[in-house]
């Protein structure tokens, strides 16, 4: 009995210890969810709507650009088509890899590793997703205790502060996973138009090789 009581107390002494932790983790994790909704603002700017055309004509430029040999106009040509400098990279690399030996392998490879670059990105909106509500579960269970305590010695103010921050950290944590649940949602969509844009250029411009 006495064994139990001490393994009680000593897991009841970690939740707490975890209190300031769970807490600034919350903060942090609202601000770097804010970071992330401004990076996503301006990812979406630089987007326009559909462009199937846009993509078509500006491959058919750069395709054409490449047969006269000059590289420095074909790039030009599919510049407008990069909605980020990731984006930009690959169609340069698409570009420099005309009439290379292996020049098909190399845009593959090209390719791939944007869509690499692209789930690394979704990464971190991903994580918010988990981190978000997990650290709100954690932020309402903590001051759960001290409520508790507070409730059976009749202090009602220690019960209504620690309630008002278990409930404000519940609220934090699903206003993150939500936000982060919406922009990965809409980025997954958009990285997935790039890459489709990508390979399309890749198949025009590979189209001319012999």
């Amino acid at each position: 009995m006495i064994a139990a009581t001490g393994i009680e107390e000593l897991l009841f002494e970690l939740a707490n210890a975890l209190r300031v932790p769970v807490f600034v983790g919350a903060v942090g994790a609202l601000a770097f969810l804010l970071f992330d909704l401004g990076a996503f603002a301006v990812e979406l700017s630089r987007r326009r709507g559909s462009r199937l055309g846009e993509v078509e004509q500006a491959s058919a430029r750069a395709r054409q650009a490449l047969g006269s040999g000059d590289r420095t106009t074909a790039e030009r040509a599919l510049m407008p088509l990069a909605s980020s400098g990731h984006m930009a990279d690959t169609l340069s690399q698409l570009v420099g890899h005309h009439d290379h030996p292996g020049a098909s392998d190399r845009r593959a490879k090209a390719l791939a590793d944007f869509d690499l670059r692209s789930l690394r990105k979704l990464e971190r909106s991903r994580m918010l997703v988990r981190f978000g509500p997990a650290l709100g579960l954690m932020g309402t269970l903590i001051p759960l205790s001290p409520a508790l305590e507070g409730l059976a010695r009749g202090d009602v103010r220690q019960l209504s502060e620690n309630l008002r921050v278990a409930f404000s950290v519940t609220v934090i944590g699903l206003l993150i996973g939500a936000v982060a649940f919406a922009i990965s949602l809409v980025r997954d969509r958009l990285y997935a138009q790039d890459l489709s844009d990508l390979e399309y250029v890749a198949a025009a411009l590979d189209a001319e090789q012999p």
